[in-house]
């Protein structure tokens, strides 16, 4: 039987390529939410901004814990 694909290398990549893409869909829906709140109310951009920069931070967080995690396993 031949073999016609082989996967070397580390799995933990494919993982955290996988786990990439829920921090990557939650980035999206917070500067959605942040656009869609300023295109209603101009005037709270400024507060709302405040949590723009909290929302991102927090989900990308979750991506870091996922990149260190996929080097400290492997």
């Amino acid at each position: 039987m031949d073999v016609l694909a082989a996967i070397e290398g580390s799995i933990n990549t494919v993982g955290y390529g996988l786990a990439a893409i829920g921090p990557g869909i939650g980035v999206a829906l917070v500067f959605a939410a942040y656009i869609q709140a300023s295109a209603r109310q101009p005037e709270s951009a400024g507060f709302n901004r405040t949590w723009l920069v909290l929302g991102f931070a927090l989900v990308e967080a979750l991506a870091l814990f996922g990149l260190v995690l996929a080097f400290a396993i492997g």
